[in-house]
């Protein structure tokens, strides 16, 4: 291009130009009718009047400009200057630019042209792999924006999925009920990231709000607002109640159907509310307020909170399945344990509690019952399974223990060994089961505790003056091992007011942990609660549970009592 040359006003004029017109300029001009205007004019230069100018001119029909030019020119009739022009039929301008040349006939310039039908432009200088065409089409900041917003868009709903795919592990992975319900309520808050939230669960007609779990509320929140009822479904929870759509308010005291807030309650002034449907009826409704950001809920977080409630319609229903399941599990267990009997003068407690898992009937039982001669004798035993056939096992062998244990001649090992030989010639399929069977009986001014063990944990003893201690003997074989093998029995004495307390292991066995473990913490726990009657000590030691659950658990508890209506035995 700089080594363009310049013609003389006497040499003629290039090829193409219009015959009978005057000159062009040698510099800077553009051509009319008559002679050349002054340097750098010509710009608007009418069509087909004379050549172009040496540098720098756009002409609608001349050759094309020289330098730098091109945008505008109009498909022409002569051949492009020599540099840096772009031609609609001429050759191509000869330094990168011609991107508004329209498709031409001749060959492209030497060098960096970009011609629509010519030979490729030299490598870099805009050929076709070049993203835009012109300049012209390149995007506007506007679309530049507006590009940026749907990417910032797809990466929210990109996250958001991720967080609802894990938030419905989350509450799946629960099957109490208060626990599910509290998950959704935490969860629903993280996902739109409130502030405040709450589940409403509706009573049995549908009309009111039965039970009320608000979450997010401080401690000094919640100590304003002791002693001030929980909602019931006035105003806009009303409002959801009756009209379950989802509902997002900007301004809640502007709100039509508002009525205000109890004395105490923090300000909220933004809601989004979702009803809650199980099996198509509406259970309750999920309500937040007050995003940590200071805006109101958007329909983004209406659209993810829409979708938490239909995966938390189910994770209710499995809970609520569960509770059925486990409560007629549990009610068909208790049915085959006895009620204990009328056991004065001794003190007796019994509890029960079944296993974690659905439907795992277990074959826990005790029993107890007094003897003649003032005797009193317990049982504890474990039939091996969680399942009805464990269950059906374990009330047989409480029924023929229960006629064996009766004659108060046989030590406790007889009746065990007779109870063996019986399970294995009566039962199609003896099965395998531990018990441990205890009596109390007054001897010499005192009490004597004889047992003997089929392979159960050792029995627990809390003496008056608060000591507590296992009585560790050898264990012997579980039922159902060894018929007939011979079985010892075994004798402590106890005074006046010691507890007696047999138990199944499920109340301390925790898997992959020793069983002394469990042996400990179930001892000092009974340490703290020697003061207790043996029903309460019973019910206490269950609910301790220092087990881990997932067995069904059983506990008996004697106490000695005076023995001033006992004579010497």
């Amino acid at each position: 291009m700089a080594e363009e040359r310049r013609r003389s006003p006497n040499e003629p004029a290039s090829p193409g130009a219009d015959p009978g017109e005057g000159p062009a300029a040698a510099s800077g001009e553009g051509s009319g009718q008559g002679p050349a205007a002054a340097p750098g004019e010509g710009l608007r230069s009418g069509p087909g009047q004379g050549p172009a100018a040496a540098s720098g001119e756009d002409s609608r029909q001349g050759p094309a400009a020289a330098s730098g030019e091109g945008f505008g020119a109009d498909p022409g009739q002569g051949p492009a200057a020599a540099s840096g022009e772009g031609s609609g039929q001429g050759p191509a301008a000869a330094s990168g630019e011609g991107f508004g040349a329209d498709p031409g006939q001749g060959p492209a310039a030497a060098s960096g042209e970009d011609s629509r039908q010519g030979p490729a432009a030299a490598p870099g200088q805009g050929g076709a792999d070049e993203p835009y065409a012109s300049l012209l089409d390149l995007p506007l900041s506007s679309d530049l924006n507006r590009i940026g917003e749907q990417l910032h868009a797809l990466a929210r709903a990109q996250r958001t999925l991720q967080e609802l795919l894990q938030a419905v592990v989350n509450i799946t992975g629960e099957l109490e009920l208060p626990a599910v319900l509290r998950r959704i309520v935490r969860t629903a808050m993280d996902l739109v990231g409130a502030r405040y939230g709450a589940m409403g669960v509706l009573d049995q007609e549908g009309r009111l709000l039965e039970e009320f779990i608000p979450l997010g509320l401080t401690a000094h929140e919640l100590a304003d607002l002791e002693g001030v009822e929980l909602p019931r479904g006035r105003g806009l929870l009303g409002h959801l109640i009756h009209h379950p759509e989802p509902l997002r308010v900007k301004d809640i005291s502007r709100h039509p159907e508002s009525a205000g807030f109890p004395p105490g309650h923090p300000p909220m002034r933004s809601l989004l509310g979702v009803a809650i449907s199980v099996r198509g009826r509406i259970y309750g409704n999920l309500y937040l307020s007050e995003r940590k950001d200071g805006q109101p809920f958007d329909r983004h977080d209406e659209g993810v909170i829409r979708a938490l409630a239909g995966t938390a319609g189910v994770a209710i229903e499995n809970a609520r399945l569960y509770q059925q399941v486990q409560h007629s599990s549990e009610q068909f267990q208790r049915l085959l344990l006895p009620r204990l009997p009328d056991l004065r003068p001794f003190a007796a407690g019994a509890a029960y509690r079944p296993a974690s898992a659905p439907a795992a009937v277990g074959g826990d039982w005790y029993d107890a019952m007094l003897l003649p001669g003032g005797a009193c004798a317990a049982v504890i035993g474990d039939v091996v399974g969680h399942d009805l056939r464990a269950a059906a096992d374990m009330s047989q062998i409480r029924n023929m223990l229960r006629a064996l244990y009766y004659d108060p001649g046989a030590a406790p090992s007889t009746s065990l060994s007779r109870l063996d030989r019986i399970m294995n010639a009566a039962l199609d399929e003896a099965p395998v089961a531990t018990a441990l069977l205890a009596r109390l009986e007054p001897a010499d001014g005192t009490w004597q505790l004889r047992w003997s063990s089929a392979g159960h944990p050792p029995p627990l003893v809390l003496l008056p003056d608060g000591r507590v201690r296992y009585l560790d003997v050898e264990p012997g074989l579980p039922l159902g091992v060894a018929p007939d093998l011979p079985r010892p029995d075994h004798c402590r004495p106890l005074p006046v007011d010691s507890t007696v307390v047999l138990f199944t292991d499920g109340l301390v066995e925790v898997p992959g942990q020793p069983l002394d473990r469990g042996l400990d913490a179930l001892a000092v726990t009974a340490s703290r609660l020697v003061g207790l009657a043996p029903e309460d000590l019973c019910r206490a030691l269950v609910a301790h549970r220092p087990g881990n659950g997932h067995d069904d658990k059983a506990v008996i508890a004697l106490r000695t009592p005076p023995l001033t209506s006992y004579g010497s035995s």
